[in-house]
C-alpha cells in the first residue's frame, strides 16, 4: 500500500520520472555492470542490453507499477508483477539482488533528476521500489517454494537433437542427476543456460513444446543469425551435451474448464500452443479447438507434423493456415491472420504467440469481436514491452 504522504509526491513526478525513465534505466545498467561485470555470467542478456530492450522494460514496468499505486495506493499490478517473478524464477533470482538493483537505481535516479529531487520525493520513490520489489520476492518465494526442488536450476543432458522446419531445431533432454525435477504446465518455458565461445554463460528462455512429464524436456529453438545463443545451440550443442535448465515457469498456461479455446500462432510462436495442443490430446480432450497459424512458408512452420497430428486426433479440433507465400499443394489463406472470416465462440478463450506486432493485432481483432480482455492470453519472447499497455 502507497503510504498517504508519498501518494501525492508519486502523482506529481511521475510524469517526469516517466519521461526520463528510459535514461534512468540506461545510467542503472551502465553503473552496475561497471561495478559488478559477473552479473552477465548465467544472468543478464548481452543481446537486450546491446539493442537497449531490456532498458525498455525495466522503465516501462517501474513506470506502470506507480502509475497503478497512484490510481489505486491498496493494490498492485497482479498480472504484471506475476509475469516479471516467472522470469525471475527462471534466471534463479535471489532476494539479496534486489538490493544491488536498488542501490544503482537510485544512484541513476538521483543523477538524472538532480534538477527536482528532494529528500522526500527520493524517499517516496525508494517506498515505490521496495512495494514492487517485497511484492516481486513474495511472489518468487511461493514459486521456488512450490518447485519439486530447492535448486533452482539444475543439469539435463541432450538425448535428442532434430531439425524442426526449415530454420528451427528441438531438443529433447533428460536430467543429468538425481535432482527432483517439477512437472511442467502446457504453455510453459524454462530457462536455459548456454556457455558462449567466450566462456561467458547466457541465459534464454524457450518454451516447452511437448508433453508435461518430469523425466523429459523438449524445446524448440529458432536460429537467429543475429543472436547469440541460438546459432551455439544449433552450431555446437550436441547429443550428449548437458545445459543447465530452470524449472518450468509461466504463467500463460490452460486454463482448466470444457470451454472453447482459440490458438493463434505466428512464426515460432508456435511451440507454447503446441505444448497446449500435445496435452489436450494427452488428456482426451472433448473441447472444442480452433488452432490458427501464420507463416511466411510452410517448410519454415517449426512444428506443422506434431500439430497437424495432434488436430487430426482431436475429433473436436480444427486448423487454419495462413501462409505468405502459399505452395500449389497447401491448403491455406493467402497473407497474414486476420479474424475476418473465421467464426469464433462467443465463450471462447484465446491464446496468443508469436512477434508483437502480430499479437497486437490480433487481440485487437479478438476485441472487436467481443472477446472479453481477461480471455486473451498472450506470451512474449524476451523482455516484455507490453506489460504497460496490454
Amino acid at each position: 500500500m502507497l503510504s498517504p504522504q508519498s501518494h501525492p509526491l508519486i502523482e506529481a513526478t511521475l510524469p517526469l520520472v516517466g519521461e526520463r525513465m528510459p535514461a534512468i534505466a540506461t545510467g542503472f545498467y551502465s553503473r552496475m555492470f561497471a561495478a559488478h561485470p559477473d552479473l552477465f555470467d548465467g544472468l543478464f542478456s548481452r543481446s537486450n542490453q546491446k539493442s537497449g530492450v531490456q532498458q525498455q522494460a525495466l522503465a516501462g514496468s517501474i513506470a506502470a507499477f506507480a502509475a497503478h499505486l497512484v490510481k489505486d495506493p491498496t493494490s498492485a499490478p497482479e498480472i504484471m508483477l506475476s509475469r516479471i517473478a516467472h522470469k525471475h524464477v527462471s534466471l534463479g533470482i535471489l532476494p539479496e539482488q534486489y538490493d544491488v538493483v536498488y542501490r544503482y537505481l537510485f544512484e541513476s535516479i538521483a543523477a538524472e533528476l538532480s534538477d527536482v529531487i528532494t529528500a522526500e520525493i527520493a524517499a517516496a520513490w525508494t517506498e515505490v521500489y521496495w512495494l514492487m520489489a517485497h511484492a516481486l520476492i513474495k511472489q518468487e518465494k511461493g514459486l521456488y517454494a512450490a518447485a519439486a526442488s530447492d535448486k533452482p536450476l539444475a543439469p539435463w543432458t541432450v538425448t535428442r537433437k532434430e531439425p524442426a522446419g526449415s530454420d528451427a531445431v528441438t531438443f529433447t533432454l533428460v536430467p543429468s542427476d538425481d535432482t527432483p525435477a517439477s512437472a511442467s504446465r502446457p504453455g510453459q518455458y524454462v530457462g536455459v543456460t548456454v556457455r558462449m565461445p567466450d566462456g561467458i554463460r547466457q541465459v534464454r528462455q524457450y518454451s516447452l513444446s511437448a508433453g508435461t512429464d518430469t523425466g523429459t524436456r523438449v524445446f524448440t529453438v529458432k536460429l537467429d543469425n543475429d543472436g547469440e545463443v541460438s546459432p551455439v545451440l544449433h552450431r555446437d550443442v550436441q547429443v550428449g551435451d548437458q545445459l543447465t535448465l530452470s524449472n518450468p515457469c509461466g504463467d500463460i498456461t490452460l486454463d482448466a474448464g470444457d470451454g472453447p479455446l482459440v490458438l493463434a500462432s505466428a512464426g515460432i510462436g508456435c511451440t507454447p500452443l503446441a505444448s497446449i495442443l500435445r496435452s489436450l490430446v494427452e488428456t482426451g480432450s472433448e473441447r472444442t479447438v480452433l488452432v490458427m497459424h501464420a507463416e511466411s512458408t510452410i517448410e519454415r512452420w517449426a512444428l506443422r507434423e506434431q500439430m497437424r497430428a495432434d488436430v487430426a486426433t482431436l475429433q473436436t479440433a480444427e486448423l487454419e493456415l495462413w501462409l505468405e507465400e502459399p505452395g500449389a499443394q497447401e491448403s491455406a489463406r493467402p497473407g497474414f491472420m486476420s479474424l475476418d472470416a473465421v467464426s469464433i465462440p462467443d465463450d471462447a478463450s484465446v491464446y496468443l504467440c508469436g512477434p508483437l506486432p502480430f499479437m497486437r493485432a490480433m487481440r485487437a481483432q479478438a476485441l472487436a469481436s467481443g472477446i472479453p480482455a481477461a480471455r486473451i492470453h498472450y506470451e512474449v519472447f524476451g523482455p516484455d514491452l507490453w506489460l504497460a499497455s496490454a
